[in-house]
């Protein structure tokens, strides 16, 4: 952060992160200070004539603020919904001011770049996808965790090398690749290069690199319902389409879920989803048909085996 106020001319840098991580608030600000007593931030740092300070800002756990402008409301105090755009960050962002926001990932990799040099790390990941990305793998498998791995890497690789295979020696399902807002992938999609081109071409997405692992005996419907509720109650309401949206959706899965779901219902989630993909202000509520549409695409006869068949 500190290599990247200096490029941009920045003075400040703001960490935002939830208020639930304790552990990495306390770790953090540990290291802030330390670096405040090297020298390393401040005025003047090195008798370099840059200076430049870092504040840890601690957010409220709300996941629409994974959206840049929604952060930015939030550092300012306020409540995280999304803001018109244009204007965009770079021209007027936190306090009026140019703003530059950036995952603490994409961070990471600039002092190893600026080291080892461009051409290092593009001998890493892919062609287009270059590089390593940091793969969070959690559900079904025999040990859940983060990786760092080459961006391209398989999904077979990161689950049967990285993650120990399934638990319990239990068949591989599926997976939701790509966080709450990321796409269900059948057996077929094993092979698949896990990098945010490759998987494009699949209709997914590689988001965070969150890998949720699930075994044979996992409900999809169930899987499917899991996720509607979870963005219901994070739609922060700022637009009809997700605020209505969100709350038609969860009534509809509840109903195929607990066995009173008939096809037209199923129809109704995928048009309500475009609906809301093409509408909506906010990636939020534009993200759900990914979930819907690929859960039908992997697992079709499961989730239609779970609702009344006309007569």
């Amino acid at each position: 952060m500190m290599l990247a106020g200096y490029a941009v001319g920045a003075a400040k840098g703001f960490i935002y992160i939830r208020g639930e991580y304790a552990l990495s608030i306390e770790r953090l600000e540990k290291a802030i200070t330390q670096a405040r007593l090297y020298g390393l931030l401040g005025e003047n740092i090195l008798e370099s004539g840059f200076s430049f300070d870092l504040a840890v800002m601690k957010g409220a756990g709300a996941y629409v603020c994974g959206e840049e402008t929604a952060l930015i409301e939030s550092l300012e105090g306020k409540r995280g919904h999304p803001r018109n755009k244009p204007p965009y960050p770079v021209t007027e962002g936190l306090w009026g001011k140019p703003t530059v926001v950036n995952n603490v990932e994409t961070l990471a990799n600039v002092p190893e770049i600026i080291r080892n040099g461009a051409a290092w790390y593009r001998g890493y990941g892919t062609d287009k996808c270059p590089g390593t990305k940091v793969y969070t793998i959690i559900g079904n498998v025999a040990t859940p965790g983060l990786i760092e791995a080459e961006m391209g890497t398989t999904l077979r690789d990161i689950i049967y090398e990285y993650a120990g295979g399934i638990k319990e020696g239990k068949k591989f399902k599926g997976a939701l690749v790509g966080g709450a807002a990321g796409a269900f992938m059948g057996p077929e999609m094993l092979d698949a290069k896990m990098d945010f081109v490759n998987l494009k071409e699949y209709a997914a997405v590689l988001g965070s690199g969150a890998i949720l692992v699930m075994d044979e005996s996992t409900d999809i419907v169930g899987m499917l319902q899991s996720v509607l509720h979870f963005f219901k109650h994070e739609s922060c309401g700022h637009c009809v389409p997700c605020r209505l949206g969100t709350k038609q959706l969860v009534e509809i899965v509840d109903r195929i879920a607990g066995g009173k779901g008939k096809v037209e219902d199923i129809e109704s989630l995928v048009k309500i989803s475009e609906v809301m993909r093409d509408t909506s202000f906010c990636p939020l509520g534009q993200s759900l048909n990914l979930p819907i549409s690929s859960s039908l695409k992997y697992f079709r006869d499961e989730v239609y085996g779970r609702v009344q068949q006309p007569a």
